[in-house]
């Protein structure tokens, strides 16, 4: 993990002085886990969690709205204020304030979608089967999301149909009983300095 977030230190800035980087994969895939641990060994980069701006009306359509509230202001190098959605109360909340620091982790269905991509400096995929990573989701959230993960379900599929995120991903993670193993994605061409990884050893370029 500290092996990947040197790396990802020494990236060039893709959006203004940040370096963007997007944590994409299925729902329930351990995305918000790994972008928690990430950010804490790059010192505690700022994480935009994609689940506060999308909504129920909006699971996959807020592409103009992340793109206003969000990477414009930090391609600008100024602090983004955008207002997240409480998913229980149905109600965007008081607006939060996202600093353009060295590196910004965007994790969330999505965060890889064609839109989002130019702005990226690196693009992780969590490398987990779709079926058992809804399996996972909706254990965690229970019986009473049941109806919610049903329209989920058929909502990811149709996104991903139409803007898939992994053939362009620059490493794919995969979470093992202890530790990641970080491998290089479709995006990034092998060659001798591309390593496996397992915890902290050396990780994929990205």
């Amino acid at each position: 993990m500290h092996a990947l977030a040197s790396r990802l230190r020494r990236l060039p800035p893709s959006c203004g002085p940040v370096r963007l980087v997007g944590v994409d994969g299925h729902a329930g895939s351990g995305k918000s886990t790994f972008a928690g641990q990430l950010a804490e060994a790059l010192g505690g980069a700022p994480v935009l969690h994609l689940d506060d701006i999308a909504s129920h009306d909006e699971l996959f359509g807020w592409t103009g709205r992340l793109l206003r509230e969000v990477i414009t202001p930090l391609g600008r190098g100024e602090t983004a204020r955008y207002a997240p959605y409480d998913w229980h109360t149905r109600r965007f909340g008081p607006s939060r304030h996202l600093p353009p620091a060295p590196v910004v982790l965007v994790e969330g269905v999505g965060a890889g979608r064609r839109a989002l991509r130019p702005h990226l400096a690196c693009l992780l995929w969590m490398e987990l089967p779709r079926e058992e990573s809804w399996a996972r989701g909706r254990s965690r959230d229970g019986v009473e999301q049941r109806e919610f993960w049903e329209e989920w379900v058929l909502a990811e599929q149709r996104h991903f149909a139409e803007d898939p995120s992994r053939p362009f991903a620059d490493a794919l993670v995969r979470q093992w009983r202890q530790g990641y193993e970080i491998t290089d994605g479709a995006a990034v061409t092998p060659g001798p300095d591309h390593d496996i990884t397992h915890g902290d050893g050396p990780a994929a370029m990205c």
